[in-house]
């Protein structure tokens, strides 16, 4: 990839109905790999709490960590869009949203992505309004795992449903320039990406979100599922590949065509 990607590159899918793939990476050479495959976006993720600490949640990741895999991730990348994850309780105060925000658009990143809903609303319009953007992450929010009691689909109920939506849309009034949709159902992403004007992200949220994401170890089976069941939007691309830089861009050529996430993959 030569041309780097920006949000305007995403707002250009979305008014023409295309897709963009998206991956998690925390290194140089995987995110290299990406870039040469056709992925747009490349989000260092605080997942890398479970799949490169071995934590089993995302809480444990600091700061200094994030920057760490990000700083990494920015050597290898040769275009594609840099997200970076707010680790957990980093934006617990708008001042520290905002603080810890700068550190990470100066160690590389492009945008950054906050979870939760009408809570960061203001913590997204401050953002925003100084020139960060900010990717708002709605249904399954991992840092809250602790309240949500496991990782269970969400936006199910009629309530939980309109509440996500509701959420959705005001985030897109303050500022946020893309909604990322975990774990919630095909139908309401649905709904979700067809009420906004900005892009959307899914992740086990079904077909017509405009990008899709998933974790890089999931996608070429590095990571392993045996004491628990395996994510029903999980999908190994090296079954099907002679190697991870096929397996990216089987990742991104079935995004692409729609192809995946298929009805097997979705709620």
């Amino acid at each position: 990839m030569i041309k780097s990607i920006t949000i305007e590159d995403f707002r250009n899918h979305k008014k023409q109905q295309t897709k963009f793939a998206c991956l998690t990476a925390y290194d140089a050479s995987l995110s290299e790999l990406m870039s040469k495959a056709g992925v747009e976006l490349i989000l260092v993720g605080d997942s890398l709490g479970m799949v490169v600490q071995g934590h089993d949640s995302t809480i444990p990741v600091s700061m200094e960590d994030l920057l760490y895999h990000l700083r990494c991730v920015k050597r290898g990348n040769l275009g594609s869009h840099i997200m970076a994850d707010m680790p957990f309780m980093s934006y617990a105060t708008e001042n520290l949203a905002y603080d810890n925000a700068m550190r990470l658009m100066q160690a590389g990143a492009n945008s950054v992505k906050v979870e939760g809903g009408e809570w960061i609303l203001k913590t997204t319009e401050l953002l925003s309004q100084r020139g960060i953007p900010v990717c708002a992450h709605l249904g399954l929010t991992p840092q809250s795992i602790n309240r949500l009691g496991g990782y269970y689909v969400q936006g199910r109920d009629l309530e939980d449903k309109n509440r996500i939506l509701s959420e959705a849309k005001q985030l897109e009034n303050a500022g946020a320039e893309i909604i990322l949709l975990e774990c919630v159902p095909a139908s309401l992403a649905e709904e979700i990406s067809s009420s906004l004007k900005i892009p959307t992200i899914g992740i086990g949220a079904g077909s017509a979100t405009d990008g899709q994401i998933m974790v890089c170890y999931d996608a070429i089976g590095a990571y392993s599922w045996d004491d628990q069941p395996q994510p029903k939007f999980v999908k190994n691309f090296m079954n099907e590949s002679n190697s991870i830089f096929e397996a990216f861009e089987k990742y991104v050529s079935e995004v692409k065509s729609s192809k995946f996430p298929s009805a097997d993959h979705s709620f």
